[in-house]
């Protein structure tokens, strides 16, 4: 879709905000007084406080295209004028990328927390998040610029194409409830989590924009932002099942639900909608789950969310369509018959001579030496044969099958499959790194994963921390001798290690566990050998070299390693 569209910012998007029209981009690029729009709260997915105008607002600066920030940031094109602030596309000409710009007056009554809420939502540096660059008060002007995705769609455009399927709305769901968690756990809430505050990039990798932000500029405050996020995410998700606005009122350009009729199961409204997702849509929507069909409680934060999901079967993608290949054009080319013509309708092909035995001196000669050296051959294999036989004789071996019953015995039987129960990452090296795609590393699938962060320095990862682990619960104490590694990245010096842990949270530094074994690899596999086997419940892999990887999806460069599977043996 367009540029504008994909990277808007999130500040004007229910049926009573519209963005900015061509008249209102003519009237910008004049200079003139702007448009200013009502803001109401239509949407119906969060209690909060959202007032239509604030008190005192002043009138944003009148900018233009063209105009400069800082020396640096050369504005665009305004994509939003609400409330007394503008939202512009830019161009940060140090770096040479695009970003956005939020812009209001320094005694606008939200200024200060507008600042305070862009450098919260700056320290959280969560990848699944668009960023906020800078935050700054200059000029008589408080301006924030934030990251400018071209090549992502906002959820708004693909709602508009029709409902998503069934896997991309389970990976919406769950990317989306996976960040809010994490920003729940710093401190930090959206509270205006519209479809067009996500964005799905071209890996298939959303994120979110406007965190605390949005907020910030319009007002919006709730006495219950964990509930309010949460609800807002039920939303999406009923909105990606169905392309319906799950209220009685028409927003975001998808139709509500018929007035009178109440919130109707995903289920009850379009045809074919998967049952797992339905519900969990419902849990999060209303507050006592009162409508979900097998009456499960509510979703009322978003780390409960995270749990309900990680609870469904996993949804797997569609199967590609077969296309059948092109049907075979039979040629008119046939063997003795090039440059020849075709044969008339009905006429038979004359059966090919067959070339005459070999008559002559050369051939007979050739003849006799095959002969020969077949003869010689069948004479040396004979000898061979009568040559085993003597010897078995001598031996005592009268041909007859030996029981090596005893031999096996004295064997090392070959190491068995050891399942994994339960996972979790150990927080001995310091914060967690991905907690919620853990169970990921043993769920058979090598398409998913769970990463480390990335990090400035390594391979060694000292001495940010001495490194990064996770525990695997195998049901009982069990032999453990080997363990299987399928890793992300290649490069060099992948370093881990195993040990036995006394519980799935050790508290002891790793030097006081009894390592199994180690290893390091260059590449995407690391195999990890015991020189005798050691019985243990619990199982730490510790990770404390990882290699230097590109930009992945919306994972920065830096040092970083990702596990795709684990198995162990025993």
């Amino acid at each position: 879709m367009a540029e504008r569209s994909t990277a808007a910012v999130d500040v004007a998007d229910n049926s009573g905000d519209k963005p900015l029209t061509a008249q209102a981009e003519q009237s910008t690029a004049d200079g003139v007084a702007q448009t200013r729009e009502r803001d109401t709260a239509d949407d119906g997915t969060a209690k909060t406080n959202e007032p239509t105008s604030p008190p005192g607002a002043t009138t944003p600066p009148e900018l233009h295209s063209g105009h400069k920030l800082a020396r640096r940031y050369r504005l665009e094109e305004c994509v939003t004028r609400l409330d007394g602030f503008s939202s512009w596309r830019a161009v940060d000409e140090k770096l040479r990328r695009a970003v956005g710009v939020h812009l209001l007056p320094a005694d606008h009554p939200r200024a200060r927390s507008v600042l305070a809420a862009a450098r919260s939502a700056a320290l959280l540096g969560d990848p699944r998040f668009v960023q906020v660059l800078d935050a700054v008060e200059e000029n008589d002007l408080v301006y924030v610029v934030h990251e400018w995705l071209p090549d992502a769609t906002e959820l708004t455009a693909l709602l508009a194409a029709g409902p998503l399927e069934a896997h991309d709305a389970y990976q919406l769901v769950g990317q989306v409830g996976q960040a809010m968690a994490a920003a729940h756990r710093e401190g930090l809430a959206h509270l205006r989590l519209t479809p067009s505050a996500v964005l799905r990039t071209s890996s298939g990798q959303y994120r979110i924009r406007g965190l605390a932000v949005n907020a910030a500029l319009r007002g919006i405050s709730s006495e219950t932002p964990q509930r309010a996020d949460t609800e807002a995410i039920g939303a999406l998700l009923y909105a990606s099942l169905t392309q319906r606005w799950p209220y009685d009122n028409d927003a975001y350009g998808l139709s509500g639900l018929p007035k009178g009729v109440g919130l109707l199961p995903p289920d009850q409204v379009r045809a074919g909608v998967h049952r797992g997702l339905s519900e969990l849509a419902m849990r999060a929507l209303v507050n006592d789950g009162a409508t979900a069909s097998r009456q499960e409680p509510a979703c009322t934060t978003p780390d409960d969310l995270v749990k309900a999901i990680a609870e469904l079967p996993r949804i797997r993608p569609p199967e590609p369509a077969f296309t059948a290949p092109p049907e075979y054009q039979r040629t008119t080319y046939q063997q003795g018959n090039y440059g020849r013509g075709s044969q008339p309708p009905g006429a038979t092909q004359p059966v090919p001579t067959p070339p005459p035995p070999l008559q002559s001196r050369t051939g007979r000669a050739l003849k006799w030496a095959v002969s020969a050296l077949l003869i010689a051959a069948l004479g040396l294999g004979s000898w061979q044969l009568a040559d085993a036989l003597m010897d078995q004789n001598k031996n005592g071996d009268s041909g007859t099958s030996k029981t090596t019953d005893g031999d096996d015995k004295n064997q090392p039987k070959p190491p068995k499959p050891i399942a994994v129960q339960d996972a979790q990452e150990s927080l001995l090296g310091g914060k967690a790194q991905d907690p919620e795609n853990v169970p990921k590393t043993y769920d058979g699938d090598t398409s998913t994963l769970w990463r480390t962060k990335s990090y400035v320095d390594g391979p060694r990862l000292a001495p940010y921390r001495s490194g990064v682990g996770i525990v695997y619960n195998l049901g009982s104490a069990k032999n453990v001798s080997a363990a299987s590694i399928a890793l992300r990245y290649p490069g060099a010096d992948t370093k881990a290690a195993l040990y036995a842990a006394d519980s799935m949270s050790p508290s002891g530094p790793v030097s006081s566990m009894k390592k199994i074994g180690d290893a390091t690899t260059t590449g995407v596999n690391l195999k990890i050998k015991s020189d005798k086997p050691v019985k243990t419940q619990y199982v730490l892999l510790w990770m404390t070299h990882v290699p230097k990887s590109g930009t992945d999806g919306y994972y920065s460069q830096g040092f970083k390693q990702g596990i795709t599977d684990v198995k162990f043996k025993g």
